[in-house]
């Protein structure tokens, strides 16, 4: 079992800046390829960004390339997601992932979740 805990979700304005910590315990976490998913009012989850295990790799959405960044503290078992240049549409509660495969993380099937937190971005 791995288990996740989110943190650093908040209110932030228009064009600011989070970033968002996973705190992983369990199973040796660099194993596992981890990645950030997001879930707005009304919508169905979705893939924000992903890290192979070792971090060398990184995937993420279009919608979000070129603002926000993934990466991993394999040392800290930690996982980070740095969010700039928010927009409202950003708003959503974000859940970090966890799985053996990055290819299975992008598609969301993964294994291990976190409870979320919440991010709310104003206009």
């Amino acid at each position: 079992q791995v288990q996740l805990v989110e943190s650093g979700g908040g209110l932030v304005q228009a064009g600011g800046s989070l970033r968002l910590s996973c705190a992983a315990s369990g199973r040796t976490f660099s194993n596992y390829a981890m990645g950030w998913f997001r879930q707005a009012p009304g919508k169905e989850r979705e893939f924000v960004a992903g890290s192979s295990w070792s971090g060398g790799s990184t995937y993420y959405a279009d919608s979000v390339k070129g603002r926000f960044t993934i990466s991993r503290d394999n040392a800290k078992n930690a996982v980070y997601l740095q969010m700039n240049s928010l927009k409202p549409e950003d708003t959503a509660v974000y859940y970090c992932a966890a799985d053996n495969h990055i290819s299975t993380v992008v598609a969301g099937s993964n294994a291990y979740w976190g409870q979320g937190t919440q991010v709310t971005v104003s206009s």
